[in-house]
């Protein structure tokens, strides 16, 4: 069942806050919905689908229909794919409403780690459900951390293809360039390559300008049906291709760093939207670190693989001055990456473009047609990815 044109975005909405000390995760999300809800000139009680992830508290979706008051959900998904969750929640909205499921599908993310004092892990808390992931009796000896899987898969892109941490510093450069204009950007000073290269260490070869921001906040969809996205007073931005997939190492039998799940989800996305990467005006491309970026957009077929220095080099992924603008708002290197999941507001900032809503610095000319694309997990061992095509109508 192909899902192209079954399903608009008829609402977006990202949560101003970056630092949320006044305010619990289930409140955030509430006012998310609200603002979500309220671009697309809807109401709570118009909502038949509710989509979250491991962000939502209590007990995920039930325990936030409930807290929101949502009384007319007959459609629930908690697919969990890490920060690329919404982005695969987009494509499962979609198809949940292709196949009469439901009208208006609500997707939320929220969450607060600038408050976490508390960074542990395992099943050794009290009340945990699981005694820790089958995996961790093999890997967790190693001292495998997010930023050194990270820099596993940058030290070995260098190794070979011959990538510079000149060149990912330029993806850092053109997200502070549009973080300037944001003026909710977590970060808004424009950067340059050397100041890249010369921030400290964090791990090898990425310095502290390669790594995403840590935020507070949220963000909200709303997916509906064509007949509703037409009654509404609201520009149509159309869903017209999604992939997904899963990426593991395989018990160490398929580990290879130099890819991303990202090369099985764009070609059935591409495919089903009936268009070519070339095609793309805009790009919304999940940025927990520079060389996420830089991967997936070789994955994705926007260069050869190997190619991504040259690709995002010298301005490449500035708008109005590189072929390809990428996140526009800045991004999670610059903007936001809320609750460490920087998926639902790479959809968001899409739907700004197709509308003609982003900043006008950094508006794309005539953008009809955009990617949001994110993978979730950990970029060098198990992560998932999600691509959805948007088409402005």
């Amino acid at each position: 069942m192909s899902i192209k044109g079954k399903a608009y975005i008829a609402g977006a909405y990202e949560h101003p806050l970056r630092d949320a000390p006044d305010r619990t995760t289930a409140q955030i999300h509430a006012e998310c919905a609200k603002g979500a809800l309220a671009d697309a000139g809807l109401t709570k009680d118009d909502v038949d689908g509710y989509f979250c992830a491991g962000d939502a508290p209590g007990f995920g979706g039930l325990s936030m229909v409930d807290y929101m008051g949502l009384k007319n959900v007959r459609h629930t998904d908690s697919t969990e794919t890490g920060g690329s969750s919404y982005i695969v929640h987009v494509g499962h909205a979609a198809q949940a409403i292709a196949a009469g499921k439901c009208k208006v599908a609500l997707i939320t993310l929220a969450g607060r780690p600038r408050q976490n004092k508390f960074f542990g892990g395992g099943g050794s808390r009290p009340g945990q459900l699981s005694d820790g992931p089958p995996e961790a009796g093999f890997e967790n000896i190693y001292g495998g951390s997010t930023h050194n899987t990270y820099g596993m898969c940058a030290m070995r892109h260098m190794y070979e293809y011959g990538t510079t941490s000149e060149q990912l510093a330029w993806i850092k450069v053109a997200a502070s360039h549009h973080a300037q204009w944001n003026e909710h950007a977590f970060l808004r000073d424009v950067v340059t390559v050397e100041d890249v290269v010369n921030s400290r260490m964090i791990s090898d070869p990425l310095h502290l300008l390669d790594c995403c921001v840590v935020t507070d906040g949220g963000g909200a969809l709303i997916v509906v049906a064509p007949e509703i996205a037409k009654s509404l007073n609201r520009p149509l931005v159309k869903v017209i291709g999604a992939g997904e997939s899963p990426k593991g190492p395989m018990g160490g039998r398929s580990l290879d760093l130099t890819h991303s799940a990202a090369v099985w989800s764009g070609p059935p996305a591409f495919a089903e939207a009936g268009v070519k990467p070339s095609d793309i005006k805009y790009a919304s491309i999940y940025d927990s670190f520079t060389i996420t970026v830089l991967m997936q957009l070789e994955d994705l077929g926007f260069c050869e693989k190997g190619q991504g220095g040259k690709f995002v080099a010298d301005g490449n992924l500035i708008s109005g001055v590189g072929k390809l603008p990428f996140n526009t708002d800045g991004g999670g290197l610059c903007n936001n990456h809320p609750t460490n999941r920087g998926g639902i507001t790479k959809v968001i900032e899409a739907v700004r473009q197709l509308r003609g809503e982003a900043h006008p610095k950094v508006q794309v000319a005539n953008c009809n047609l955009a990617i949001a694309h994110g993978t979730g997990g950990s970029l060098g061992l198990r992560h998932g990815a999600g691509t959805v095509i948007l088409e402005r109508e």
